[in-house]
């Protein structure tokens, strides 16, 4: 039997980490006798509900139906001495992200924002104060803008052909003639379209001779999901960081080779480039790396450390990947089982874009129809149950409710999507309730805050463009150049159920693709 001896330091680590939750209980309950905390479950001294939390995996589904439960759009879950509050309100969402967005324009402090963001180097993970100053103005100033948007185009374009000919290549050469895993060809388009940004090539390997991923992609954008499903994932060591020695759950284990893996492809571009630039082989901008590299401060010197470039294009990585691939993958198994919507969509894309060429980011103004199917998808099927926690900076009050200093504000995504007061027949796939009336342009944003599909306030999404470009493009090329079938064998219509575990679709989607333009489009890419 082994026998764990506390020492004297950890006993009095441990002493003084209790007497300062017990405080800290004690002064915020003395500052909310006036006004009371949002409903919640009943919190334990000091510990508050982190044993619930540990039960009731996965605790976004834990707290979504505590909301139900209660029959709240705002809740309060206290985990140690952090409250938690999650909003499936529109007008609360404005309040804290409008109205008050000043105080609410923090980041937490935890291990998985503090692992990927390599010490809080970067943009969307770090907490207010100069280096998100300094980061945020390079991506607004210097690399999310629209002059770099047009920039980039034909690398874009570029990919979107590529995607195209994957799936041809599938439906003409591969042994299941047609049978494509839409998941797998919705990912690495994103994959490959923002390693061609930022590195200006698709593949670190080879590839395969279809055109799709090879292991070294495979593994690189595999470890992409790998760190999104574990940021902000409710770590106890995020609530009580002395815990953190302890990895419990083992997220510190599993995001640290996650990450090891991502830097194993990363570093090596990274360092090469700028040697080259450093030597002067290099002299001329080609993709953002270049831009990050060549970024001068007021005195002629470097503006960013090699670090804070590996950590910025890291985060960059793993922004650009899901939102777009989860939409699409959902949006086409919705209109699968919903012939007439699939009918109306493709419709659309041969009124605007015709059959004798691929369809252009230029036609994007002009396709309503798919954009609001894209936006139903974010709507319906987010990819993530809440948004990038928010931290109030001070005391406050929302609703008549208090939220302490520290708070951490999480805006739901389903909640908000899915609210019955809000949207009629939320659970159904009904794109048409997003187009105007007066046939004004579609938008992928919601700024009522009645969905989220990309950040907003202060803490906004910079790259809502160029996610909104991949977001139609991806969908709008799959619906162009291939009519879309339920595999012979799988019933009658795609199974919608979701992940236990997280938002995506239960089993990746597998779907006939067969071509259906003209032969000698395809050969032009």
């Amino acid at each position: 039997m082994t026998i764990l001896l506390l020492s004297p330091s950890f006993l009095f680590l441990l002493s003084a980490f209790l007497q300062a939750c017990i405080l800290s209980y004690y002064i915020k309950c003395r500052r909310s006798e006036s006004l009371p905390l949002p409903p919640g479950p009943k919190p334990w001294p000091m510990v508050g509900c982190t044993f619930q939390m540990v039960r009731n995996r996965p605790t976004f589904r834990w707290i979504h139906k505590i909301m139900h439960k209660m029959n709240t759009e705002i809740a309060c879950v206290r985990i140690a001495n952090i409250h938690v509050i999650s909003v499936a309100s529109p007008e609360l969402s404005r309040e804290f992200l409008k109205k008050q967005d000043t105080n609410f324009s923090s980041r937490p402090l935890c291990l998985s924002a503090d692992l990927t963001s390599n010490g809080y180097l970067t943009t969307i993970l770090v907490p207010i104060g100069n280096q998100y100053n300094k980061m945020k103005r390079i991506l607004v100033s210097e690399v999310l803008t629209v002059a770099r948007h047009k920039w980039l185009h034909d690398k874009r374009d570029e990919e979107a052909d590529h995607l195209v000919l994957y799936i041809y290549n599938q439906c003409k050469y591969s042994v299941e003639r047609g049978l494509v895993n839409v998941r797998t060809a919705a990912r690495h388009y994103c994959g490959n379209l923002i390693r061609k940004l930022i590195f200006n090539k698709r593949f670190f390997g080879r590839g395969t001779e279809n055109g799709g991923p090879g292991a070294e992609e495979e593994v690189h954008v595999d470890a992409l999901f790998t760190i999104l499903a574990h940021l902000y994932a409710f770590g106890v060591s995020d609530y009580m960081p002395w815990l953190k020695m302890f990895d419990i759950g083992g997220h510190r284990k599993i995001l640290k080779e996650a990450l090891g893996k991502v830097k194993k492809y990363h570093d090596p571009e990274i360092d090469e480039r700028i040697q080259m630039w450093k030597k002067g082989s290099k002299i001329e901008q080609e993709d953002l790396l270049d831009v990050l590299i060549t970024l001068k401060d007021d005195n002629g010197s470097a503006l960013l450390t090699t670090e804070e470039i590996k950590a910025q294009i890291t985060e960059l990585m793993i922004a650009a990947v899901d939102n777009p691939s989860n939409a699409a993958e959902w949006a086409l198994a919705e209109m699968l089982n919903q012939p007439e919507t699939l009918e109306k969509a493709v419709n659309e894309l041969d009124i605007v874009v015709g059959k004798n060429r691929l369809v252009q980011e230029s036609d994007i103004p002009r396709l309503n129809y798919i954009k609001a199917c894209a936006k139903e998808s974010f709507r319906l099927h987010p990819i993530a149950p809440f948004n990038v926690p928010h931290v109030a900076i001070k005391d406050t009050t929302v609703a008549g409710y208090f939220i302490p200093k520290g708070s951490h504000v999480l805006l739901s995504r389903p909640g908000l999507g899915r609210n019955p007061r809000i949207w009629k027949e939320p659970l159904k796939f009904k794109p048409e309730r997003h187009l105007k009336d007066d046939g004004s342009e579609v938008v992928l944003v919601d700024h009522e805050l009645r969905m989220l599909s990309f950040s907003t306030g202060r803490r906004g999404c910079p790259g809502v463009l160029l996610g909104s470009t991949m977001t139609t493009m991806l969908l709008a090329r799959i619906l162009q150049g291939f009519t879309w079938n339920i595999p012979s064998g799988n019933g009658s219509k795609i199974d919608l159920a979701e992940s236990e575990s997280d938002l995506l679709l239960a089993k990746p989607l597998v779907a006939m693709a067969k071509p259906r333009l003209a032969e000698n489009v395809y050969p032009a890419i």
